[in-house]
C-alpha cells in the first residue's frame, strides 16, 4: 500500500511539473482523473492491473469483476498446463526407470549359476542403483501427482467464479483445459501402473527362479556327498 501511495505521489509530481513546463498540458485534467482512479482500484486489487487505466470510467463492476474472472481462469490454466507437464515427463521418466529395473532383473534371472562372483557382485551393484533411481523417480511422481490434483481443484474453482459472474467463454475455455488434462494424465498413468504390474510379475519370477536355483543346489550337494556315504557304509 504504501508503495502504491508513493506511486501515485509521482505521478501527481510528474503531471504537475510538466503542466508548469507546458500549459497546454493543463486541459489534460481528465487523464489525471483516469489515472488517480486506476491507482485506486489497484490498492484494492491487490496490485491486479486487470483493465486498462483508459476504459476505468466507462466500465461498470459487473464487467471488472468479469475480466478479474477471466485473468484468474487463465492464470489457473497456466499453472495446470505447467503442472501437467511436469507430472507426465514424471510419468514418463518413471515408467523408464521401472522398465530398465525389470530388463536388469531378468538378465540376472537368465544368467543364474552361469556367473562368477564378481560378475554377479557388479550386476547386483547395477541393480541397487536402478531400485534407488526407480524409488526417486516414484517419489517425484507422486509429488508433482499431488500438486496436480490441487491445480484441478484450483481450475474448477475459477470456472465456477467464472460462471457465477458471467464469464461464460473463460469458464468453458477452463473447463476444456481441465478436461485435456485429466485425459493427458491418465494415459501417462496408464503406462506406469502397466510398468508396475510387470515389474510385480518379474518380482514374482525372481522367487520362483531363486527358489528353483536354490533347490538345484541343494540337490547337487546331496549327489556330490552320496558316494562319500555309500563308501562309510561299505
Amino acid at each position: 500500500m504504501a508503495a502504491l501511495w508513493r506511486r501515485s505521489q509521482i505521478i501527481r509530481s510528474s503531471v504537475e511539473l510538466l503542466s508548469r513546463i507546458n500549459p497546454a498540458l493543463r486541459k489534460t485534467h481528465r487523464w489525471t482523473r483516469v489515472v488517480y482512479p486506476g491507482v485506486a482500484a489497484v490498492a484494492v486489487g491487490g496490485g491486479l492491473c486487470a483493465v486498462p487505466f483508459k476504459q476505468v470510467e466507462n466500465l461498470s463492476h459487473d464487467s471488472l469483476v468479469r475480466r478479474a474472472a477471466s485473468l484468474v481462469t487463465d492464470s489457473s490454466s497456466t499453472f495446470l498446463s505447467q503442472v501437467t507437464l511436469a507430472l507426465i515427463d514424471s510419468l514418463t521418466e518413471y515408467s523408464k526407470a521401472v522398465h530398465t529395473l525389470i530388463a536388469l532383473q531378468r538378465q540376472y534371472l537368465a544368467s543364474l549359476g552361469k556367473l562368477s562372483p564378481a560378475e554377479e557382485d557388479a550386476i547386483w551393484q547395477v541393480i541397487i542403483r536402478q531400485r534407488a533411481e526407480v524409488a526417486y523417480r516414484q517419489e517425484e511422481m507422486k509429488r508433482f501427482e499431488l500438486t496436480w490434483v490441487s491445480s484441478v481443484r484450483l481450475c474448477e474453482t475459477a470456472a465456477e467464479a467464472a460462471y457465477i459472474s458471467g464469464a461464460e467463454n473463460p469458464c468453458v475455455t477452463i473447463r476444456t483445459n481441465i478436461q485435456l488434462s485429466q485425459s493427458q494424465v491418465e494415459e501417462a498413468q496408464k503406462l506406469s501402473l502397466d510398468a508396475e504390474k510387470k515389474l510385480a510379475e518379474t518380482k514374482v519370477m525372481e522367487v520362483e527362479r531363486m527358489t528353483q536355483y536354490a533347490t538345484t543346489l541343494e540337490s547337487s550337494n546331496d549327489e556330490e556327498e552320496m558316494p562319500e556315504a555309500y563308501l562309510r557304509e561299505d
